[in-house]
């Protein structure tokens, strides 16, 4: 049998040559910078920050936490009701006299009257235990660790945002990759086949050939597969359909340099911290205003009621007005009171271990988004020289291929070889991107504002402002 390098076709060795720079360009870099032509990673970012369901649902919540506190303010004011009834009524008589010849003289007499009158109540507290001031600062709190969640929700959303685009940007790179691989594979197919033909190589280097087409036939549809999984978790993440998705850049620079420092500022700074710590104020004043049930409440109450009684020959008016001051002094509730406060007692312990859960949570958090940023780093460095490798030993390969030093197997684990670097690093840049962007959101950096995005920030304080004061009125602040 004759191995040598009789017979490769000029056309073959340009097909061999468009498909070896083909796999170059369709593993190119992740990381590099985008253009303005496509979608780029920071604008799927200000779509998922506009359009997001679960974070437009969370600042829905949020603005109707703001209600807490114009509710519990209104327990500083009046309150003043009015009342008016009228009616009919009937009424009949029958009086008994002893006439002078002590004869008894029955009377009797009928009338029909129609009773109304106007009132009106106004009541006021004027000390009630500073369970008024109490439950104030509590809505307040409670307004406060809504914010911090709201924050969390962004935080999540954007990351959510950033994986979605990379695991498309990657799928989308595999699935090239493997459809040039395929290409490669049939040209090679296709050499093995005219080389058997005229006896350079046996039926079993086409029967290799042919097999390393069917896995890579099978590895497409598997590429395919999870391209499309990706973009449907991209549409249902950004809230868009995925266009041309230009390469992304990590956000190194918005991190802290040491993990020391990144510990220390995820402790400080995560907006899951912060909700914990309104938490506690929260549990807090909840003790208070259970106390607040033991002290004696004091109210002011005035009224006044006109009301009118007429018939076809009567008609009688008759006016009250009261003003009054009430002391009310609990003695004894059944016991209630006392359980109320023992349980929220416990309930502010809890908050403040779970301040500390929150804090161990976020640091783990950030030391895991550190090892997989510094892991990302040193796997593209060493699939980029893997990746460098194996081209070189792919064309080494085919060359001695060519002079009968290797078989067809050579040439197919090389080329093999070369598209497995090539996905590794794909894989390894997608982990780089998304590590960065895990790290500034365990540091709690990762908001609109500290990406620099260019959109409009939903300001949570807008509409707080607008109902925080308002004593009365059915549409909210937006019209509805």
């Amino acid at each position: 049998m004759r191995r040598g390098s009789g017979f490769v076709s000029v056309r073959g060795a340009a097909l061999r040559s468009a498909a070896a720079v083909a796999l170059v360009a369709a593993g190119s870099l992740l990381l590099a910078p985008g253009k303005a032509c496509a979608d780029t990673l920071e604008w799927a970012l200000v779509q998922a920050y506009q359009n997001n369901p679960q974070l437009n649902a969370q600042r829905a919540a949020l603005r109707a936490q703001d209600e807490a506190v114009p509710q519990a303010l209104s327990g500083y004011r009046p309150r003043v009701s009015l009342t008016a009834t009228v009616g009919a009524q009937n009424q009949s008589t029958l009086s008994k006299s002893i006439s002078s010849t002590n004869t008894p003289i029955y009377t009797g007499s009928e009338a029909e009257f129609t009773p109304h009158s106007v009132g009106i109540t106004a009541q006021q507290t004027l000390f009630n235990g500073y369970q008024t001031a109490n439950k104030t600062r509590q809505a307040e709190a409670q307004v406060s660790a809504g914010r911090a969640t709201l924050a969390v929700t962004e935080e999540t959303v954007l990351l959510n945002a950033a994986t979605a685009y990379m695991n498309l940007l990657r799928d989308s790179a595999i699935l090239d990759l493997q459809r040039r691989n395929v290409e490669v594979l049939q040209e090679q197919l296709r050499q093995t086949r005219d080389r058997f033909n005229v006896g350079e190589v046996t039926k079993t280097d086409v029967a290799q050939a042919e097999s390393r087409l069917a896995a890579g036939r099978a590895q497409v549809l598997t590429a395919e597969s999870n391209y499309i999984s990706s973009r449907a978790a991209y549409r249902q993440t950004i809230g868009v359909e995925a266009g041309k998705l230009m390469p992304a850049s990590p956000v190194d620079r918005f991190s802290p340099h040491t993990l020391k420092a990144a510990i220390e500022v995820g402790r400080a700074y995560n907006p899951s911290v912060a909700a914990a710590m309104f938490g506690i104020d929260v549990a807090l004043l909840q003790v208070k205003i259970n106390e607040g049930a033991l002290a004696p409440t004091v109210t002011a109450q005035l009224s006044a009621q006109q009301n009118w009684e007429t018939n076809t020959s009567t008609q009688l008016q008759q006016w009250n007005a009261t003003a009054l001051a009430t002391v009310s002094v609990p003695i004894f509730q059944g016991g209630g009171e006392w359980s109320l406060i023992r349980q929220s007692k416990e309930t502010l312990g809890q908050q403040r271990i779970n301040l500390d859960t929150a804090r161990d949570q976020v640091q783990a958090t950030v030391v895991q988004s550190w090892g997989q940023l510094e892991a990302a780093k040193a796997q593209i460095q060493a699939t980029t020289a893997q990746v460098n490798s194996a081209e070189i030993a792919l064309n080494g390969v085919r060359e001695e291929a060519r002079v009968g030093q290797r078989t067809t197997l050579d040439v197919l684990n090389a080329q093999q070889e070369l598209v497995n670097a090539r996905v590794a690093l794909v894989t390894a840049q997608h982990d780089r991107v998304v590590a960065s962007y895990s790290l500034l959101s365990a540091v709690g950096g990762l908001s609109v504002q500290g990406l620099g995005l260019r959109t409009s920030v939903y300001d949570p304080m807008t509409h707080y402002q607008q109902v925080r004061d308002v004593w009365g009125g059915l549409r909210n602040p937006d019209g509805r």
